[in-house]
């Protein structure tokens, strides 16, 4: 794999304590489609898909994180998983899982950000499997992070992983919502959590729809909560902040 492919979000993995329910939740609220996949000796894996591609998966809980609550963890390439963990640790992050192998798939860390927030280090076998394409319907569209140091945090991820700054907005009480970007293309974003309701900084995918106020719907009606809109964004799209049934946070995104 070469440095041209390092910094790409591929892949998201949902952790929850009921995957049966996760399943029929997703399905019937981002319309996405389900494939077994084997994993060897490890435990069950249920790959998500989008018009039948796969962009991620679901699992239960592992025993050594059993009590942590449902949360995605994005997956960004890099050329060498080994190396790359090494250098989070010494920019000030920490590896919460060593290097590990899955047999005929790639090789993978997880790893905490110098304020905390997780992310998955990837390295695939296949390094065609990453695509530069832009994201299609029920496929993840934006990546945002919040933080309790934007700046710290926007220098660490661009020495790890090549991003870079983008045009940033004046978010009023809020602070400055920093965009950051990959080859000139967006990403996500990057903002200090509120202060009068602090959380742990955390990362937040966002997965385009064909409408985020019918996706809202469907999230109430099939036993999630709506935590944030629908509402319009500067550009015109429009977004809704959500938390499925088993407290998985999410969001979802129409142009």
């Amino acid at each position: 794999m070469s440095d041209m492919a390092k910094g790409r979000i591929v892949w998201h993995d949902l952790m929850t304590p009921d995957v049966q329910s996760a399943v029929s939740f997703y399905t019937k609220t981002v319309g996405w489609g389900t494939e077994p996949f084997s994993i060897g000796s490890g435990p069950p894996y249920t790959m998500w898909t989008a018009s039948g591609t796969p962009l991620g998966g679901v699992m239960g809980l592992a025993p050594e994180i059993a009590d942590m609550p449902p949360h995605w963890l994005a997956y960004v390439t890099v050329p060498n998983v080994d190396e790359t963990a090494e250098q989070a640790a010494a920019l000030g992050g920490a590896v919460r899982k060593e290097p590990t192998d899955i047999p005929t798939v790639g090789r993978f860390s997880v790893i905490a950000d110098p304020q905390g927030a997780t992310i998955c280090i990837w390295t695939p076998l296949d390094a065609a499997a990453a695509d530069d394409a832009p994201p299609k319907l029920g496929e993840f569209s934006w990546h945002e992070l919040t933080t309790t140091d934007v700046t710290g945090a926007l220098g660490f991820y661009t020495k790890l992983f090549g991003w870079s700054a983008g045009p940033s907005h004046d978010m009023g009480p809020m602070g400055t919502y920093q965009i950051f970007e990959r080859n000139g293309v967006q990403l996500g974003g990057m903002f200090t959590g509120p202060s009068d309701h602090p959380i742990p900084p955390n990362w937040l995918g966002y997965v385009r729809v064909d409408s985020a106020d019918s996706a809202a719907e469907r999230v109430t009606q099939n036993g999630g909560k709506v935590l944030n809109g629908p509402m319009e964004v500067p550009g015109g799209s429009r977004i809704a902040q959500c938390q499925d049934p088993q407290g998985g946070m999410f969001a979802v995104h129409s142009m």
